[in-house]
């Protein structure tokens, strides 16, 4: 199966190893992947921001640069999210609507695809420690992806996965928010790490790296050791522990 990996701006530029973490499990599941070089930001932040003109340009550039992929495959529900909009966004443009049903109808988070498309739950990975998960926003709401994630986090042998208490609520990142907002944005992410600490896990995993990060940072700065995954890097482990092998470093 052809698949076209869209790496997502803060995989490419902060935290590549998630990203390579996804290919390793795609192609160990037996997918042959590219990498359009031509892909840039899906635009969600100037869109997000008001910028509609503007942030057409990058997306308009994201439909070419995926326009001959069979399949799309992002490790974010935020950005795969965004995807999902282009076609409300160029409803009645006669260049680019249908380009866009297109981009949305073969786009996936990287858990989505492993679940949705390739039909697999048990991905051979095993990583022993207490973890607990956090939902994003865009995944859930927008994307309305709330199961792969667990399905698949339920088959890694060794891990023991402990409910987050209200899971759904938004760690205050929402990506500008935490900027145009930093007081209230600063008692949510509290709020979340303390529902964190409450678990007893050493290891937060999320699908989304916004969220892993704010999270992570915030940990950092209060003196908790909890270490922060890329569900790609749990699943991308075979056999040995998360301090031996990946994983960042909160």
């Amino acid at each position: 199966m052809k698949v076209s990996i869209f790496s997502t701006c803060l995989v490419d530029l902060m935290t590549p190893s998630a990203g390579k973490a996804m290919v390793e499990v795609l192609e160990r599941l037996g997918c042959e992947l590219d990498f359009p070089a031509s892909q840039v930001c899906c635009g969600q932040p100037t869109y997000n921001s008001g910028y509609l003109e503007d942030s057409k340009l990058a997306m308009k550039n994201m439909m070419l640069a995926f326009e001959h992929s069979d399949y799309v495959v992002g490790p974010s529900g935020s950005c795969i999210a965004m995807f999902h909009e282009y076609p409300k966004i160029f409803k009645g443009d006669p260049d680019w609507e249908l380009k866009a049903v297109a981009l949305k109808e073969k786009s996936y988070e990287f858990t989505q695809f492993i679940v949705r498309v390739l039909g697999i739950t048990d991905v051979g990975a095993r990583l022993e420690g207490t973890a607990t998960y956090h939902r994003s926003c865009h995944m859930t709401r927008l994307l309305g992806e709330k199961e792969t994630p667990y399905l698949l986090l339920e088959q890694v042998r060794g891990l023991q996965l402990e409910p987050l208490k209200n899971s759904d609520n938004c760690c205050g990142f929402g990506g500008t928010f935490s900027v145009k907002m930093p007081d209230i944005s600063s008692q949510m992410v509290d709020e979340k790490c303390e529902s964190v600490v409450e678990t007893g896990a050493d290891i937060l995993i999320s699908a989304d790296m916004g969220c892993l990060l704010n999270i992570g940072g915030r940990l950092s700065r209060k003196g908790v050791p909890v270490k922060i995954m890329h569900i790609a890097e749990v699943l991308n482990h075979t056999g040995e522990t998360a301090a031996a092998k990946g994983g960042i470093p909160s």
